[in-house]
């Protein structure tokens, strides 16, 4: 891959492809004297590998987020948010977390089958399963390999309940599936709207769906009986958070039942590949955009400690929360509080093959 950075290629967000922490080597542009690096950028293509998995759940314990269990169909994700906190796990795959995170994709092979064998062990308990919460489950390479349908298909046969959080109107594709699993209390979905700007969409997002097709795949979903809200994410010092009030009104407007908000989070090389970004894009506010952003994680870049991880710390952070509970009190929308899901109509699917146990189905029922 060309590694020249500083310069935005046409339908990607990182500007750089750094090597990532583990790998043994680095790369370094350099001119050779065939007068290459005069030329323009060349568009990159998009690769997708599949992942063999033995398991697809990943437990979690962090008390930060509502729920235990989730399950990242792909890594990687082709929408290219240059924000996006899960492009270091890129780096476990001897990767750059920069351009290499949307071009170089791998998809979870046999996840259905993987999933089909967890749900059907003896000791699982059942709990919501959440999607989208490293990558996006309906990346545009999800039209092709069809692992969340899978999923969902799977989720429905079972009665297991699935949360979804995507950028993407493709999400619609599985209207069906989603309408059952709502009509049992088995889902609910969050449409991640992070502007209301097309411009700054493209340029933060560039193969996300544009913020009116999100907004109007919020109003099909809830239309469809489906439990919709949005989530307005991250909040961006000096990019976006000025849009709050406006995102927050034209959540409730497109039928959001609720609206929830989390701040830019810059784990390891998320980091210099955002401040990359911004000062390409926003010169002129990038310096106010650190300081301000140092100011919510107590001086640092990055704050990982719960409780102030996701909503940041300081008379900044308790103002963007008094803001938000205001604008939600005046669009009569939840301040991220939703019905639970369904649990207790779970039962454990048939093993891969659909062969019940040697001495008989003693699975609970």
């Amino acid at each position: 891959m060309d590694t020249r950075s500083a310069e935005p290629r046409p339908g990607r967000g990182a500007l750089s492809n750094p090597a990532g922490r583990f790998e043994s080597s680095s790369r370094v542009a350099a001119d050779d004297g065939w007068g290459c690096l005069d030329e323009p950028l060349p568009a990159l293509e998009t690769t997708v590998l599949p992942e063999p998995a033995r398991s697809v759940i990943t437990r979690n314990d962090s008390p930060d987020v509502p729920f235990e269990q989730s399950i990242n169909p792909y890594r990687g994700c082709e929408h290219g948010c240059v924000y996006c906190f899960a492009r270091p796990a890129h780096a476990f795959v001897n990767l750059s977390p920069g351009l290499d995170f949307e071009t170089r994709l791998f998809f979870k092979l046999d996840a259905a089958a993987r999933l089909r064998e967890e749900l059907s062990r003896p000791r699982y308990r059942c709990s919501p399963i959440a999607l989208g919460t490293n990558t996006d489950p309906y990346q545009p390479i999800e039209r092709q390999y069809r692992v969340t349908r899978s999923l969902l298909e799977l989720m429905l046969e079972c009665g297991h309940p699935v949360s979804i959080v995507t950028k993407s109107t493709l999400v619609l594709r599985d209207l069906d599936l989603l309408a059952a699993l709502a009509r049992r209390r088995l889902t609910r979905v969050y449409l991640s709207v992070t502007t209301l700007d097309d411009d700054l969409k493209r340029r933060m997002e560039p193969r996300a769906a544009s913020p009116g097709a999100r907004l109007a795949a919020v109003r099909k979903l809830n239309d469809a009986g489906i439990p919709t809200g949005v989530m307005y994410a991250p909040v961006i010092p000096a990019i976006n958070d000025h849009e709050l009030e406006r995102i927050v009104g034209a959540s409730a407007e497109a039928g959001a039942d609720s609206v929830a908000y989390i701040l830019l989070r810059l784990p390891r090389e998320v980091r210099d590949l955002f401040y990359e970004w911004l000062q390409a894009h926003f010169p002129d506010r990038a310096l106010k955009a650190r300081a301000r952003i140092r100011e919510l994680r107590g001086g640092a870049d990055n704050d990982p400690q719960f409780g102030s991880r996701m909503s940041g710390r300081g008379p900044w952070a308790e103002l963007l929360r008094t803001r938000f509970a205001a604008a939600c009190r005046r669009f009569g929308v939840n301040c991220g509080d939703s019905l639970p899901l369904d649990t207790e109509g779970f039962r454990p699917p048939l093993p891969t093959g659909g062969q019940l146990d040697l001495f008989g189905d003693k699975r609970p029922s």
